[in-house]
């Protein structure tokens, strides 16, 4: 197997989704820091317009969002699984709840001033001015939780989240599995960069020491790795042989076509390549890079947009 080489920074709550269950599923990885906050000119070389963190690269092949960033990891370990049986399509479900309801709800709340003043203490002047302009243009006219309304909605998730352990140490069970992963790392951010604010955590003490087993997983095995390495390891790999069943059409495009894939909310920022892939699950798309060369990008269907690209 190809090196994992995971692009991420820090302090990012989804790359810590990711991170720990690289150390879940004891697979060592190699660690590439990006900017948080616009340009990318590294990362978008391998993804050629997608800008969101974390992305995950196998030699040529390029993995974005951590839905199939998690399916990718299942794949190459699959024990021990993010999706045990029998409640795989529950952990689902409830992870992308968590991936969108629940992480906007935390953000509305982590936002509020006591916390945006301690997430940009010690950073030179204009840090924060820069973060905030740059995630309002990620958004796309996504409106954002008053802090009040996203307090009442977190403090209710977090009692149903206490409710749900309290019949095993994870939130399905005697084991973490993907709801856990996803329901954890918009807490971790709350817990972690905006701590001010971490009060809110004393209603609900089984969601705190839930909390504290997950931190313990860590984040496993892994070594620095610079961005120009990275696009090196791209450059001279071949993206990996597709599987038969690479077809699903629901869009009326055909493989072949000049295509582009754009988040369906957070993110607008669209990648163009070939249409090479529509699987059930995601869509691959080809597309070639003057430092890069020939790489595979590949996003998950839900979440994302499928559109040809037509002639001026």
């Amino acid at each position: 197997m190809s090196a994992l080489i995971f692009h991420h920074y820090p302090t990012s709550p989804f790359s810590e989704k990711i991170r720990l269950m690289l150390g879940y599923k004891h697979l060592p990885w190699k660690s590439v820091v990006i900017p948080s906050i616009a340009p990318k000119p590294d990362l978008v070389a391998l993804t050629g317009g997608y800008r969101k963190t974390p992305v995950l690269q196998i030699g040529a092949d390029i993995y974005c969002d951590t839905a199939l960033i998690s399916d990718v990891l299942e794949h190459l370990q699959p024990l021990p699984s993010l999706y045990p049986e029998p409640s795989k399509g529950m952990a689902r479900t409830l992870a992308q709840w968590a991936d969108s309801t629940l992480f906007w709800t935390a953000m509305g709340y982590n936002m509020q001033p006591k916390g945006v003043a301690q997430m940009f203490d010690h950073m030179p002047p204009g840090t924060a001015q820069a973060f905030m302009e740059d995630r309002q243009a990620m958004r796309k006219g996504m409106q954002r939780l008053h802090p009040g309304d996203a307090t009442g909605a977190y403090k209710s998730y977090l009692r149903r989240l206490s409710d749900m352990l309290d019949s095993g140490a994870f939130l399905l069970g005697d084991v973490p599995c993907i709801t856990d992963f996803a329901v954890y790392h918009p807490l971790w951010f709350t817990r972690t960069r905006t701590s001010v604010l971490a009060d809110i955590f004393n209603i609900t003490p089984a969601v705190l020491e839930w909390m504290d087993r997950m931190h313990a997983i860590g984040h496993g095995v892994f070594e620095k790795f610079s961005a120009a390495d990275a696009i090196a390891v791209a450059a001279a790999s071949v993206p990996a042989p597709l599987h038969d069943d690479i077809f699903q059409d629901e869009h009326g495009i055909a493989l072949g076509s000049r295509v582009h894939v754009t988040s369906e909310s957070f993110g607008p920022e669209p990648t163009e390549g070939e249409l090479v892939a529509a699987t059930r699950m995601h869509y691959t798309l080809r597309r070639t890079d003057a430092r890069a060369g020939t790489v595979h990008v590949h996003f998950p269907r839900i979440g994302f947009v499928l559109k040809a690209v037509t002639a001026e």
